[in-house]
């Protein structure tokens, strides 16, 4: 019995979150897979190679890691935002060219964490990382 109000709660505020994003399309799946390994990739710099540069000595700090989660949660109440613009402004491309922005973002924290790994990023990755930010700049114009 637990089990199943458990599965119908969750199902209940899983289906009131991806109303509040319009659906679920695959820029919010590509921002929020960025997400993650922008925030796997930061804990391991900062719990292995302790060449982090969010704590003093580089090293993991709950607060840092608080402060990254909360950021994160922050970025999709903006995705939020966009998709309520897009349903206001009768159009389809605010939350799409917020998520763009947002997985330049994490795609340029990703590219930093490697690079405070020592793990050289393939070519492949940056041009795309400079692909989506042009395409970016010339949807703000």
């Amino acid at each position: 019995m637990k089990y199943n109000l458990f599965c119908t709660i969750s199902g209940i505020i899983g289906s009131i979150i991806i109303a509040l994003f319009g659906g679920w399309n695959g820029s919010l799946t590509t921002l929020l897979i960025f997400m993650a390994i922008d925030y796997i990739t930061g804990l391991i710099v900062g719990g292995i190679f302790h060449k982090s540069n969010k704590t003093k000595t580089g090293a993991l700090q709950s607060k840092a890691c608080w402060k990254g989660l909360c950021l994160k949660g922050v970025t999709l109440l903006i995705v939020i935002i966009g998709h309520r613009l897009d349903i206001l402004l009768k159009c389809d491309y605010v939350m799409n060219a917020i998520c763009i922005s947002y997985i330049i973002n994490e795609g340029l924290s990703i590219t930093e964490n490697t690079g405070l790994m020592g793990l050289p990023i393939p070519k492949a990755i940056t041009k795309s990382i400079e692909v989506l930010k042009s395409k970016n700049e010339s949807e703000d114009k």
